[in-house]
């Protein structure tokens, strides 16, 4: 993304988590973002948010750090680390409310140029109770994404 982006990502060995901190105007906040497997071996899920002190994710923390872009930046730069082990798989993602998944569209679109270059972005949307993926557009309102390396 053309946003900058944390350098202090610290990444597991198995390319599964993630850790920096958000530094701005609210402090140093520990983020963790976490790849996890689904009932569907060929897709994971990308959990994003704040790390408690036990180790889980917060995905429904609002911080206000004034660093929005710089985090997204950096969830997409551990995406790339993630497809360098794992090419094959694909990640699902949506936000915990439907303002934050409002939020992973609009950034998306704002980048999807970039984005596409790289990856293949899949929408989620349900059509008589059941769900289909769709090529991403811009204007959908999705329940999710899927995200795979091209």
């Amino acid at each position: 993304m053309k946003h900058e982006r944390y350098d202090n990502l610290s990444i597991s060995d198995d390319y599964l988590e993630y850790e920096f901190t958000s530094k701005g105007p609210k402090g140093e906040i520990p983020k963790i973002i976490q790849f996890t497997k689904t009932l569907d071996e060929s897709t994971l899920m990308l959990a994003f948010g704040n790390k408690k002190a036990d180790g889980t994710i917060d995905d429904l923390a609002r911080d206000d750090n004034k660093d929005r872009n710089k985090i997204l930046s950096t969830v997409v730069s551990a995406v790339r680390y993630f497809f360098i082990t794992h090419p094959e798989k694909r990640l699902f993602f949506s936000g915990s409310t439907p303002e934050r998944t409002r939020l992973y569209r609009m950034a998306i679109c704002l980048n999807y140029e970039e984005l596409s270059i790289e990856f293949e972005i899949l929408g989620l949307l349900t059509e008589k109770d059941n769900y289909i993926e769709v090529a991403f557009e811009k204007g959908l309102e999705y329940l999710g994404f899927l995200v795979s390396k091209k």
